[in-house]
């Protein structure tokens, strides 16, 4: 009996030393993220320079309504267009299924906004996060943008688009609506996709094939948007 506790306790600390170096680095990782890119995160329109495109990156759909966390997303993007912050607008989502189609959803909710159709650009290959930013830059053509989603998760939605070659500065979507609880789940599944992002960008690199090019850059725009200033009432 005491060389079965003492071989189980062997195999508890031989388990525990590495499960808990795993759970440090995602935590430092997660948190240097976090310290890392903070400055480039607005929480209002009015403090963003104007920039060409808006990447809106999905977050779900029931039916053909955007969820709430993604509706919040798009309500920040249409005020991003309406103060003329941005020209364009990329949703981008998983739309591979005729039942589900988050951008073309995603499009719907921002022209009931009152965002013009010809302003939006839809992107139905973004999967994850990775596929949005990829596909920004190498089918899209987008060198800098303005990355619009909840403040957890726009941390690691910047160091993606840094490494695959975006200049990018998030709009923090609002997320108080939101509980507590709820958010935590959102804080502890971040820290496990920052580590899968590290791995994307760094090893795995699971680039997806462009089945065509769409550019929708500055370069191939209008130019720079120039802020537009709201009329009198």
């Amino acid at each position: 009996m005491n060389r079965r506790v003492a071989i189980w306790h062997w195999l508890m600390v031989v388990l525990t030393i590495p499960c808990t170096v795993a759970l440090i680095g995602l935590l430092g990782w997660r948190l240097w993220l976090v310290a890392r890119y903070s400055s480039r995160i607005h929480t209002s329109v009015e403090t963003l320079p104007p920039h060409h495109v808006a990447i809106v990156l999905g977050a779900g759909v029931r039916g053909e309504r955007p969820t709430a966390v993604l509706a919040r997303r798009i309500e920040a993007a249409a005020q991003l267009y309406q103060a003329g912050r941005v020209a364009k607008i990329l949703m981008s989502g998983d739309g591979g299924d005729a039942f589900y189609d988050e951008p073309a959803a995603m499009q719907s909710y921002a022209i009931e906004l009152g965002v013009p159709a010809e302003a939006i650009v839809l992107d139905r290959d973004g999967r994850r996060t990775y596929d949005s930013c990829h596909r920004a830059r190498a089918v899209f053509d987008v060198e800098e943008a303005v990355i619009v989603t909840q403040p957890f998760h726009l941390p690691r939605s910047l160091y993606l688009c840094e490494t695959l070659g975006i200049r990018a500065t998030g709009l923090a979507a609002d997320q108080s609506r939101f509980s507590l609880r709820l958010r935590l789940i959102w804080e502890v599944r971040e820290a496990v996709a920052s580590a899968a992002a590290w791995w994307d960008t760094h090893i795995g690199q699971p680039l997806p094939t462009p089945a065509e090019l769409t550019p929708i850059g500055v370069r191939h725009g209008v130019g720079r948007p120039v802020v537009r200033r709201r009329s009198a009432p």
